[in-house]
């Protein structure tokens, strides 16, 4: 297809999950409808769409894991489990006319700059467009990771079933099945204690336990619901007061990890009370500091691994023979079913892998020592390009969608100052700036009990750094995201007559300048 003939929006945003969706919302609010949501799938919800696991819910408390200018008074529990949360998510999609905007099953294959054009070329599974800005808004969660087991594939051949929690196959009845569960992180916890009463037998490979605390977890009650549907400053307030416990609690994550030993008592004693047999409850005690992996709510996980039809092994899956899972301890058990719960791509992103700067290699390939993002948004050398849920945005105790809404104001500055720029501009963050924000989250990150408390966690990247979480509050990074500070950037010129053409012309950069 030629240039002319390719549709061309301003804002081109990938994914429909919370951040691709509160992007869109945002774009209207800001007056901008020349945009679209590209999503691979056929329907919105990212992750709450992907993960349909029994049991799945989340484990941020309702009236916090919403948009604030979305407020959804007829939350049905203080937990939400994944049906409402991916039919709030839908609404959201109505209420804000979104629906115009979507391209669905437009998968993206590669994201190319323009350095002529100044402007990124999107190749989907049903063509390419071209956009003045993309905005990544895939998440973390979005690409699940499966080990390179020997023999799986053999198992396989010999009529085992295989599947990962975030790709749940409900055709297939687990009913008396012999099921072997690998991992033990915030999907399995809820998969085991929803499917041990119907199988047979649960085999749970654990490389290592989990601390797990109560959920506190209830039904709304009908006079809840009224209240926040008649006078919406009582839901707001709900939420202010779960926000403000969990700005008190950071301190202890990043600054002070010795406390948290006050709230390992409470997690030993709510194992204590589920799990009576000694040599289990050595197995299921962690060895390292709570809140070092992320903490777990549950009240049934315990009880269901108390269970005789359940076996805890405390070691990781190493190979698979015919129709025998065999652990790293040397255990082995008879299964008809492997379901993983390893996690996703979290620190390789495979979207990286498809967006290609403006020096003509990959994200990915610049990230090749970690992602590295200017307040968790912008790369060097990708110019309007601008992720959602980037590296150290991610929380260990609140809701994500406090962060997602902080980034959302960053883009919606960004393209107001693009605006101001006028045409033919583009902007690119420095890589001095990227340089010296990451340096700070790094130093701020030495303190916290997620570097020294003593665990391997998918926190960290393979070369050991943590460029996952924002080591702060909340607030905090509301306040560094709330304007784009143009002295960070650079201005990449197009010569008159260049830009939006796509034809080869001489380049410049300017400095920003506020």
């Amino acid at each position: 297809m030629s240039d002319h003939a390719r549709e061309h929006v301003r804002v081109a945003v990938i994914g429909s999950g919370f951040g691709g969706l509160g992007a869109a919302v945002r774009l209207r609010r800001e007056g901008i409808t020349d945009f679209v949501v590209l999503e691979r799938s056929g329907s919105v919800g990212g992750t709450w769409r992907d993960n349909s696991y029994p049991g799945c819910a989340c484990d941020v408390p309702s009236h916090l894991y919403s948009f604030s200018f979305a407020p959804n008074p007829d939350w049905p529990r203080t937990f939400s489990g994944q049906p409402h949360i991916r039919a709030y998510l839908e609404r959201v999609t109505d209420t804000f006319g979104l629906r115009p905007h979507l391209r669905l099953g437009h998968e993206v294959l590669m994201t190319r700059w323009d350095p002529d054009a100044l402007r990124w070329e999107v190749e989907t599974s049903r063509g390419t467009l071209t956009a003045d800005m993309v905005v990544s808004a895939t998440g973390p969660l979005s690409d699940p990771k499966i080990p390179d087991v020997p023999g799986l594939d053999g198992f396989r051949e010999a009529g085992g079933k295989v599947f990962h929690s975030a790709r749940w196959d409900h055709d297939h009845d687990l009913t008396g099945k012999r099921v072997a569960m690998i991992g033990t992180g915030a999907s399995a916890i809820q998969i085991v204690p929803a499917i041990q009463p119907k199988v047979g037998r649960l085999t749970l490979f654990q490389r290592t336990p989990p601390w797990v605390m109560p959920r506190v977890d209830r039904a709304v009650t009908a006079p809840e619901r009224w209240l926040h549907r008649q006078l919406p400053f009582t839901g707001k307030a709900r939420r202010g007061i779960l926000w403000g416990i969990r700005e008190l609690q950071v301190g202890a994550f990043t600054k002070r990890p010795e406390v948290l030993s006050l709230v390992e008592a409470l997690a030993k004693a709510n194992m204590h009370r589920a799990v009576k047999d000694p040599a289990l409850r050595a197995k299921l005690t962690p060895s390292y500091r709570i809140g070092c992996k992320r903490i777990l709510l549950s009240n049934d996980y315990y009880p269901a691994v108390a269970r005789p039809n359940v076996d805890v092994v405390a070691a990781g899956l190493t190979e698979v023979r015919g129709r025998t899972v065999v652990g790293a301890d040397g255990t082995e058990a008879e299964v008809d079913v492997i379901i993983f719960g390893t996690g996703f791509h979290v620190t390789d992103m495979p979207i990286a892998e498809r967006v290609v700067g403006a020096e003509g290699i990959t994200l990915a390939e610049a990230w090749k020592d970690g992602m590295e993002a200017l307040r968790g948004a912008t790369a060097a050398g990708f110019p309007n390009f601008m992720t959602v849920i980037g590296p150290n945005t991610g929380l260990g105790n609140s809701s994500m969608i406090l962060m997602i809404e902080s980034q959302l104001n960053y883009m919606a500055d960004f393209v107001r100052q693009l605006g101001l720029l006028g045409e033919g501009r583009a902007l690119a963050p420095r890589p001095s700036a990227v340089a010296a924000w990451n340096r700070r989250v790094q130093a701020r990150m030495e303190r916290t009990v997620w570097k020294s408390g003593g665990c391997d966690s998918w926190y960290l990247d393979a070369n050991g750094r943590n460029t996952t979480l924002w080591p702060g509050t909340t607030s905090e990074f509301r306040r560094a995201t709330r304007t784009v500070d143009l002295g960070e950037y650079e201005v990449v010129r197009a010569p008159a007559g260049a830009a939006g053409t796509g034809k080869a012309a001489p380049r410049g950069r300017e400095e920003a300048t506020a």
